[in-house]
């Protein structure tokens, strides 16, 4: 679990900051689609979710 928050994290940090730039990542360009807001709370609660899971499960084995 450790591992999938650290991935969601980095995917949902990059995903933030590559529209600050001009970029999308090609997998998420479908979350466009409900608009600007929602797509930023998409990124956002895949940031949180990540960090979450990364905070909790990263002392356990």
């Amino acid at each position: 679990m450790k591992e999938l928050g650290l991935g969601l994290l980095i995917i949902g940090l990059v995903s933030l900051l590559l529209p600050l730039l001009g970029m999308k990542f090609m997998f998420l360009t479908w979350i466009d689609q409900w608009g600007n807001t929602v797509s930023w709370a998409i990124r956002g609660g895949i940031t949180a979710l990540g960090l979450l899971l990364f905070m909790v499960y990263r002392n356990r084995d």
